[in-house]
């Protein structure tokens, strides 16, 4: 989970905001990929949308730029 400054840190209102943040997150990694014509199969959709990890949205919201399949947001890193 991602580091914050957020105020009563580890609480219920800190762990809410952070799900909205993630959600938000993941509707623009969606929208992104919609608005390029990239078709997101449920599997991938289901990926997006359940992950709460603030660094991997960006991570796959990045990726999105410029993806030409959905599956190439989960793709590892060539070495």
């Amino acid at each position: 989970m991602v580091a914050t400054f957020f105020p009563g840190r580890g609480t219920l209102i800190e762990e809410t905001y952070l799900q909205g943040e993630a959600q938000g997150h993941a509707a623009l990694i969606l929208r992104t990929l919609e608005k390029r014509g990239i078709g997101v199969p449920e599997e991938a959709r289901e990926r997006i949308t359940s992950c709460t990890d603030l660094d991997q949205l960006t991570t796959w919201f990045d990726r999105a730029l410029t993806a030409e399949a959905a599956d190439d947001l989960f793709a590892e890193p060539a070495d």
